[in-house]
């Protein structure tokens, strides 16, 4: 009994884990695209201040170059993170399911065993009324 309890919680546990994962991947993701609207917004901001909105340029501001290349590369972690939470999404749903199988199998078990102790206490019942009937 104890080790299908300890199962049931080692389950939860995984269960609990990949629910922290998604959420921190999620929040990474929520920052990067965030952090990539912002310099968006900077370089647009750059472009009018300057007057230059051609990247080729030879008078295109050195910052919304800089900042185009970051934003690329936040871009570029965003849809790694976008392919981590796809992932941790399906270990989430793996781990739930194993967690729910598990779960089952111990309620099964523990009524499995409820009944038994039913049977015994009735059984136990009728012995001992048996015993009563023959001494009267």
């Amino acid at each position: 009994m104890k080790s299908r309890k300890s199962l049931v919680n080692l389950r939860r546990f995984h269960v609990d884990e990949c629910c922290r994962r998604v959420s921190d991947i999620e929040v990474m993701l929520s920052d990067f695209e965030r952090r990539a609207s912002d310099l968006d917004q900077q370089i647009e901001d750059e472009q009018n201040r300057v007057g230059v909105a051609d990247v080729t340029h030879y008078a295109y501001p050195t910052f919304a170059k800089a900042a185009m290349h970051r934003r690329d590369n936040l871009l570029a972690s965003a849809l790694d993170l976008r392919e981590q939470l796809a992932r941790a999404n399906e270990e989430l749903a793996d781990a739930f399911e194993e967690f729910k199988r598990a779960e089952l199998i111990d309620e099964r078990e523990q009524e499995s065993e409820r009944t038994f102790n039913i049977a015994c206490e009735r059984s136990g019942m009728d012995e001992l009324a048996l015993l009563l009937r023959c001494r009267i």
